[in-house]
């Protein structure tokens, strides 16, 4: 394997497990390390970190993949992108993690641990029930060599676990929260091998960041407390190691940690709920990272160029949901509304199949008349509802609070059919004037008559859309049933 001998490169990963969907807060792990590794010419690595397989799913790996490219994060290294430092998958990689914990115990910085899982439930309670940490109580820590080797022989189970100072301190610099002292005295002697032969995440992370010569660490703040350890490990090793910045924990409005118990946790859940990729990664760019002044829309670009761990907080994030749907509704009026019907499309499609038979001009249309109403995709449907659906035509209620009912529907009738969608208001307006009728009495009953609605779009845009033989219809269905 490669040494990592030079770390003047900012090669920096997003390191996953393949349990399920992708995590808002892992999208935002994975776009702190992109635009990190962008802005300093870097490299950014995708790595699979798949060591627990009790909780592996199928296909994970590829939903992955494919969130990460919706939402523009491209890796340059990883699964499908092999560099010099794959393969990028733990699980392919047993025999490199399996020759480190022997050199571990080879320089007695590990040792072998025969403790039944009965046993060490019994001691974890036994501590708690004395108030003491539940860390394991190192029994095995010093066993004479001879029995360990007679053990292993008869085919004993065991786990391999990191020797861990007894007294002192570590001391290292996090580039996001300074000077972070932790006593030995609080860390347990961790697993680095489970008893399947497989690594822990805390052998395989630090094996695999120094053998791809990983220069910067940049990760969600629950790994903080992990990070002696792994300290630990380089020197051991006798590695250099790279540098740790730990990202602020996302949080619900409560203060509470972002959980799906409180709500959507899923990118995909977002993705389904009709928001752009835009607007969730500007979004998730600011949960924990500011530009230092008023400025809150920016491109992936914009993020790239202005992005530094100097302004990443060390306070938790609330995942404001309100301010995710300002952002959207903020970058969807400034898109091209032909561009924008591309992505409304599939949403509008799932309950008005037929808008699959329109011309893509006469969407996007439609797409520009509602655009500036639009908070996510998903709201196409039910503004557009009056485009597909039969209106009601029959509200008696309704019809009681237009003033001059009678005199309007004369003036509409004048002009039925529509032969020409330019002619048709000039000629309402002439008839209107004539007739002594306000045409701020007059448009709110052509446009109850065309969408259902006294309030909303142009009637000149609405004709356009609907077409001259609905809105006729539409028009003279109205005159009729207001008459009953």
């Amino acid at each position: 394997m490669p040494e990592n001998k030079n770390l003047k490169t900012v090669r920096v990963r997003f390191a996953p497990s393949p349990t399920g969907f992708l995590h808002v807060g892992s999208l935002r792990t994975a776009l702190y390390n992109f635009l990190f590794a962008k802005k300093h010419n870097g490299q950014f690595i995708l790595r699979i970190e798949d060591t627990d397989q009790t909780r592996l799913v199928e296909g994970a790996v590829e939903n992955l993949v494919n969130m990460l490219n919706w939402a523009g994060i491209t890796y340059d290294e990883g699964p499908g992108k092999e560099g010099q430092f794959g393969p990028y998958t733990q699980s392919e990689r047993l025999p490199i993690y399996q020759a480190h914990v022997q050199k571990l115990i080879d320089l007695n910085h590990a040792y072998y641990c025969f403790c039944s899982a009965e046993r060490l439930e019994l001691s974890r309670q036994r501590k708690i029930a004395a108030k003491l940490p539940p860390a394991y109580d190192r029994l095995c820590r010093d066993l004479d060599p001879k029995d360990v080797a007679d053990r292993i022989a008869s085919g004993e189970s065991f786990v391999v676990r990191m020797k861990v100072p007894l007294v002192g301190e570590l001391t290292f610099n996090d580039l996001i929260r300074g000077s972070v002292t932790i006593n030995y005295k609080n860390i347990d002697d961790q697993i680095l091998l489970k008893s399947d032969n497989f690594p822990t995440y805390h052998l395989a992370v630090v094996v695999d960041d120094h053998y791809m010569q990983i220069s910067h660490v940049i990760r969600g703040e629950e790994w903080l407390s992990s990070t002696p350890k792994h300290l630990l490990l380089y020197q051991y090793f006798g590695w250099a190691a790279p540098d740790f910045a730990h990202i602020p924990l996302l949080l619900n409005p409560d203060k509470s940690k972002l959980s799906k118990r409180q709500g959507d946790v899923a990118v995909e859940d977002y993705i389904n709920k009709g928001f752009i990729k835009e607007a969730l990664v500007n979004f998730v760019a600011f949960l924990g990272w500011n530009p230092g002044d008023t400025r809150e829309i920016f491109s992936l670009t914009e993020l790239t160029q202005e992005f530094s761990l100097e302004r990443v907080g060390k306070s938790g994030a609330i995942f404001n949901i309100e301010k995710l749907r300002w952002l959207n509704h903020k970058w969807i009026t400034g898109y091209d509304a032909n561009q924008l019907a591309l992505l409304v499309l599939p949403f509008i499609s799932q309950k008005y199949p037929q808008v699959n038979q329109l011309s893509a001009d006469h969407l996007g249309k439609m797409i520009k008349l509602i655009q500036k109403d639009l908070i996510t995709l998903h709201d196409s449907t039910d503004l557009l509802a009056f485009y597909f659906e039969n209106l009601d035509q029959s509200n008696q209620a309704i019809f009681n609070d237009f003033k001059h009912l009678k005199q309007i529907n004369q003036i509409i009738k004048a002009n039925l059919p529509i032969k020409d969608d330019l002619a048709f208001l000039p000629s309402v307006k002439k008839t209107a004037k004539d007739a002594q009728i306000p045409l701020n009495e007059v448009f709110p009953i052509i446009r109850y008559a065309l969408t259902g609605k006294v309030e909303g779009y142009g009637i000149q845009e609405l004709i356009d859309i609907l077409g001259l033989p609905t809105s006729t219809l539409r028009l003279n269905n109205f005159v009729a049933a207001s008459q009953n």
